[in-house]
């Protein structure tokens, strides 16, 4: 199972505002007025963190257990199912090819399926996971 939520710092400037700083993934920083805003900048730079990673074809890093302090950030919702998907072909060293074979479907299916820009249908990302063995579940918290 791969949890999608990371640790975040969200630390006071001594200007104003707040910065954040996700230990696990290097170069997704962002800032906010106040704690509110920080949060919600800091989603969005995580996700586009994290779909650069999939542009490069970098792994996705696991997120660390959170300190102390730290508040938690999940990657945006459209992006989390391709995340999945692209760890779990990463993980299982499945190819695109490979696995548009295993759908029945062309290879560029697949690639669009692996694009963070890509608007794909979430029963198409389902149906790759499944041909991988993998299922994907939501889950509810209390929002921090």
């Amino acid at each position: 199972m791969r949890d999608l939520s990371y640790p975040v710092d969200i630390v006071p400037e001594a200007t104003g505002g707040f910065y954040a700083k996700f230990p696990d993934v290097p170069g997704a920083l962002t800032g906010g007025k106040d704690v509110a805003e920080t949060r919600l900048e800091a989603q969005d730079a995580l996700g586009v963190a994290l779909a650069e990673y999939m542009r490069r074809q970098i792994d996705i890093p696991l997120p660390s257990k959170a300190k102390r302090g730290q508040h938690i950030i999940s990657v945006p919702l459209y992006l989390a199912p391709k995340i999945a998907l692209y760890a779990a072909m990463r993980d299982s060293k499945m190819t695109n090819v490979k696995l548009a074979k295993r759908l029945g479907v062309r290879e560029t299916v697949v690639r669009r399926l692996l694009n963070p820009d890509h608007d794909s249908k979430p029963s198409k990302v389902q149906a790759a996971l499944e041909a991988l063995g993998k299922s994907i579940t939501v889950s509810v918290r209390d929002a921090a």
